[in-house]
């Protein structure tokens, strides 16, 4: 029997995949490679090359590896992208997901661990942010995570698909083998990395007019380890005939996009120039998380809750790998 991975040749779903495969599990990862990275991927785990909305090459995984769970990673999720494009963002993220659901089905796959976003709660009313929080994104993004958590519960009423929904916040740094690499980067603590290194004369501030201590937009960092474990504790809830669930992932502190950079700064060494640029559309002023289901009914806790342990990590990964996984 064996875990189907989809989206595992990507930043969160390659640590997922080492973790699972370290665990003993059988692991099978599916990627269109479209932003994973083939030399991600475990060399222990069966890779196809292929895409979530080709229902004909699910079923094939399915029979072919006696997948009894899946951990669904394969989506878009650039934010600024998704107001510019957010055709794309509800062709991938949403009906691809639906015709994925459909293909485990019919193969009696009934287990799913789905990656969220706290994006599904939009501007919050308060913080920390729990789950029981109104959800109304403020971009299209977070609408197709939001869209698919309801498919997901529809699904498991109608069909009794059981599924865990992983709403993280700011998924950050890296371990020894696995970091961030896109080519298109948006995430704040890679780019100001890429300025330390000497990559970028300066870092973008997206908005310092915010309703916020320093004006800043406030984030909750959440390292990529820790989250890692978190899908590994949502299968095993579900192997047990654990409920449907919904459950936020972050450490509960919020620190500023200001704050990140002087943090960058003294885990480098380095003089890193910020440039304060007009604010985003759609980023939320404030996202904390209220962590305290994922703790209660999975017994997780975050292992490196500290901003320059985080970045620190992601640091030794872009020294080590200045390239990102092309050079690796």
């Amino acid at each position: 029997m064996a875990i189907l991975v989809t989206g595992g040749a990507g930043y969160i779903g390659s640590v997922t995949v080492e973790d699972l495969v370290v665990s003993g599990e059988q692991v099978v990862v599916l990627d269109n490679l479209s932003r994973g990275h083939r030399e991600a991927v475990s060399p222990h785990a069966k890779f196809y090359e292929g895409d979530i909305g080709d229902k004909g090459l699910l079923v094939r995984i399915c029979s072919e590896n006696s997948i009894m769970a899946a951990i669904h990673f394969s989506a878009l999720a650039y934010v600024g992208e998704s107001v510019d494009r957010p055709d794309i963002y509800y062709r991938n993220n949403v009906l691809g997901t639906l015709i994925m659901l459909d293909a485990l089905l019919e193969c009696g796959v009934k287990n799913v661990v789905f990656s969220s976003t706290c994006a599904s709660y939009g501007e919050p009313e308060y913080v920390p942010i729990d789950e029981k929080h109104r959800q109304q994104p403020t971009n299209p993004y977070g609408w197709s995570k939001l869209f698919v958590e309801r498919i997901l519960s529809d699904y498991d009423t109608a069909f009794g698909l059981k599924f865990v929904s992983l709403r993280y916040f700011n998924a950050c740094g890296a371990t020894a083998k696995h970091g961030e690499h896109h080519e298109l980067e948006t995430h704040l603590i890679p780019l100001v990395l890429a300025a330390a290194a000497g990559k970028f004369e300066n870092v973008s501030i997206f908005g310092n007019d915010y309703p916020t201590p320093d004006g800043s937009a406030i984030r909750d960092y959440i390292h990529v380890s820790d989250l890692s474990q978190a899908h590994i504790l949502s299968i095993r809830h579900l192997e047990i005939g654990g409920s449907s669930e919904f459950i936020n992932l972050g450490n509960g502190r919020g620190y500023s996009v200001l704050e990140v950079v002087e943090a960058a700064r003294k885990v480098t060494g380095t003089t890193i120039e910020a440039k304060v640029e007009p604010r985003r559309t759609g980023d939320p002023s404030r996202l904390i998380a209220d962590a305290t289901k994922a703790k209660t009914l999975l017994g997780w806790e975050p292992q490196i809750p500290d901003l320059e342990s985080i970045i620190e990590s992601a640091w030794q990964w872009h020294q080590a790998y200045p390239g990102g996984y092309i050079q690796a």
